[in-house]
């Protein structure tokens, strides 16, 4: 892959997400209460114990797809998300709990329990933000 480009790493998994916070009103195990580590749109999750890393998860972006649930609720599609938070409850309900606008943006059904695919994915910074988006989608795609 050249220097410049897109990297995604290769793991592939599946989880078990739960509609539900972490939330802006509330300090981060990342950043506290910085406004500037929520992305854009809402997109953030808190992550379980198997992703946290001793919190070098912090600012880690994942692509997520819903694949199935009870009544059909995934939507078509995908939705980048960066971690901000370790899982606030224990024991975690998930995987990783996403925000309510991260959730609605791949389930119709805003209390549903959903299976997702997620992989994690880096890029580099010096790329303009609609080079990198081209490139991770044609790399998945």
């Amino acid at each position: 892959m050249a220097s410049g480009s897109t990297i995604v790493q290769n793991s592939l998994c599946f989880a078990f997400l739960s509609y539900g916070s972490p939330s802006r009103s509330n300090a981060t195990k990342c950043n506290g209460n910085r406004a500037d580590q929520f992305p854009p749109g809402n997109l953030f999750v808190a992550v379980s114990e198997g992703l946290w890393d001793n919190g070098a998860a912090c600012g880690r972006r994942y692509r997520l797809r819903c694949l199935s649930g009870y009544n059909k609720p995934c939507k078509d599609g995908t939705v980048d998300v960066r971690v901000v938070d370790f899982c606030p409850r224990r024991p975690c309900p998930a995987t990783i709990v996403m925000s309510n606008d991260a959730f609605g943006a791949i389930s119709h059904s805003p209390d549903a329990k959903i299976n997702v695919e997620f992989i994690q994915y880096k890029t580099h910074l010096f790329l303009p933000p609609s080079f990198i988006f081209f490139l991770t989608c044609f790399y998945f795609f």
